[in-house]
């Protein structure tokens, strides 16, 4: 019978004390806290994996697209993203087709001499121009893929007389560049902004960007090049396919007493990716920055499942399948 009497004065006694009903009852040591309580930061979501949207980095940090195996063709197949390619046909003025019984891996007289070869899909050759000899500016159209290469190739148009080509495309290389040759001489205009006097450091300043071609000794040293010429007036055979580059080395030149520097000798010092170093002409041309397509390798291309072979002209060997 205790109990319940004092569990009831209890509650009687809290509920006369409330502050609501009676604040002279109210605790005397109970005050209002001054200290301002600091939000507790937003805790942000993790991000999403690349893996959900069909994209992986490799050891390279370079983001490949993963495809689902829905065949053992794409199984395990990786390929670099190129959203920035030309989706349409190639321009068919600049292209032939790839016809003949060389296809079949035969020669001129009709024998197979390759074996292992036939089929495939129908292909064109792509036109593209290695000389440059073309002044003034162009305009890059679109990249596009070429069949018959590893670097990818650009579409340029020519202002002034809206002729097009096609030519290696540069590493970063995007719609809507212009990129223009000095191969010619230097035009009328550069030289009256420069006050008539051809000063080396600003012609290097205003001539050197990605995708021009101009002479190796108008270059400064460190720059890397791609699509070099093996003679003065001749094409680019150096360098052309995709991700190769070379850096010029040193050229043969002193400084005058104002502080420029005046070509003096008559070649100059490339260094290849092999670490071969090479003499040039000072009139050989060359084109600023690297070959385009630098993560095209093999390991990035899975093509050795019999469909995806027969459709780059590969025939299985019979032998080995009896």
């Amino acid at each position: 019978m205790i109990a319940p009497r004092v569990s009831f004065a209890l509650g009687q006694l809290g509920r006369f004390m409330s502050p609501a009903r009676s604040p002279a009852l109210a605790r005397f040591y109970s005050a209002a806290s001054t200290v301002q309580q600091t939000p507790a930061p937003e805790v942000q979501a993790p991000p999403e994996k690349t893996a959900a949207s069909g994209q992986q980095p490799t050891k390279e940090g370079v983001f490949m697209r993963t495809y689902k195996p829905t065949s053992p063709g794409i199984r395990h197949l990786k390929r670099p993203i190129n959203d920035h390619l030309w989706k349409g046909r190639a321009y068919l003025p600049l292209t032939f087709p790839k016809k003949g019984h060389g296809k079949g891996g035969r020669n001129n007289t009709g024998r197979v001499t390759v074996r292992h070869r036939g089929g495939g899909v129908k292909r064109r050759i792509r036109i593209v121009d290695f000389d440059r000899c073309r002044p003034g500016p162009h305009t890059v159209d679109r990249i596009e893929h070429d069949p018959g290469r590893s670097a990818h190739i650009a579409l340029i148009t020519e202002k002034a007389t809206g002729r097009k080509s096609y030519i290696v495309a540069a590493e970063g290389m995007r719609a809507g560049d212009v990129v223009q040759s000095y191969r010619s001489g230097i035009p009328q205009d550069l030289l009256d902004e420069m006050g008539g006097v051809i000063d080396p450091g600003i012609l290097a300043a205003k001539t050197t960007f990605r995708g021009n071609c101009l002479p190796v000794h108008l270059i400064p040293v460190g720059t890397m090049v791609y699509c070099i010429g093996s003679f003065a007036k001749g094409p680019a055979k150096f360098c052309r396919s995709a991700g190769t580059y070379a850096t010029l080395v040193s050229k043969e030149e002193e400084t005058r007493e104002d502080g420029t520097k005046v070509m003096t000798g008559k070649y100059v010092n490339v260094q290849l990716q092999s670490g071969e170093i090479r003499r040039w002409i000072t009139l050989t041309v060359v084109v600023v920055a690297k070959g385009g397509y630098k993560t095209r390798h093999k390991k990035f291309n899975k093509w050795v499942v019999t469909p995806r072979v027969r459709n780059m002209g590969k025939r299985r060997d019979k032998a080995s399948d009896a």
